[in-house]
């Protein structure tokens, strides 16, 4: 969606910061013993507490309010009764309707102890992900995004997967722009427009550039397995930059 209004600024402003809570509050309860389905039931408490729709069960019919995905899942990871373990690695995508406005956030979170290299992972992760938000501008070209992302998973030696991609929201969880590339893609014209919503969410690798869907037809893992993080925001673009609206504070 493109923001018309103030009043869609601010409603779309609180649906992310609902969203960005809840997956701050979930991040915060990821401890060994934890089921990802004892995550997800407090996620619902969180979303529906303040009038709130999980998202992908309202647009997809999903079997959860939250995505929980354990490493090697990578995404839509079903909640169920498996129990979190010392050393995992969890991505939690939390995206909800409030007042007829839809807002999208993930993290990737490491459980103690894991090793040097899944901690540096994790933290590129978070830097990869800016490093697009940064290339955001009004006028600016949509593949500038995936340009700058590219350019810093090149210099750190890691790999993007390059079948999933980022995407408009606002109005819905999925919407135009479509198919926004977290890698470079010479192909794409694109511009950014003025007041533009939409997501940006690489998936940085220690070596996936692909993922394939599991017999489950939701929960994506790559073929070899290899340690993926991805982390995502949601925002709108301006004449100075982005205005990102999934912030806790």
């Amino acid at each position: 969606m493109t923001i018309g209004s103030d009043e869609d600024l601010e409603k779309l402003k609180a649906a992310g910061r609902l969203v960005a809570r809840t997956l701050k509050a979930m991040g915060e309860a990821l401890e060994p013993g934890v089921t990802t389905r004892e995550l997800d039931q407090l996620g619902r408490k969180l979303l529906e507490d303040a009038g709130a729709r999980s998202a992908p069960e309202l647009s997809y019919n999903f079997p959860g309010a939250t995505c929980i995905s354990v490493a090697p899942d990578v995404a839509h990871g079903i909640p169920d009764d498996r129990r979190v373990q010392a050393g995992d690695l969890i991505n939690i995508d939390v995206s909800a309707e409030l007042d007829g406005f839809f807002a999208d956030t993930g993290a990737s979170f490491a459980v103690p102890p894991v090793t040097p290299k899944v901690e540096r992972l994790c933290r590129d992760g978070r830097r990869a992900m800016w490093a697009g938000i940064r290339a955001v501008r009004a006028g600016a070209p949509l593949n500038g995004i995936g340009k700058s992302i590219e350019a810093f998973a090149d210099k750190n030696g890691y790999s993007l997967v390059r079948n999933l991609a980022s995407h408009g929201v606002g109005r819905s969880l999925h919407e135009e722009p479509t198919e926004i590339a977290t890698w470079w893609e010479p192909s794409d014209k694109r511009r950014i427009t003025e007041g533009l919503v939409f997501t940006i969410e690489p998936f940085l690798s220690l070596g996936a550039d692909w993922v394939e869907e599991l017999d489950d037809g939701w929960t994506l893992r790559p073929p070899g397995g290899e340690p993926t993080v991805q982390y995502e925001h949601t925002l709108v673009a301006t004449r100075n930059g982005a205005l990102v609206v999934t912030l806790a504070d």
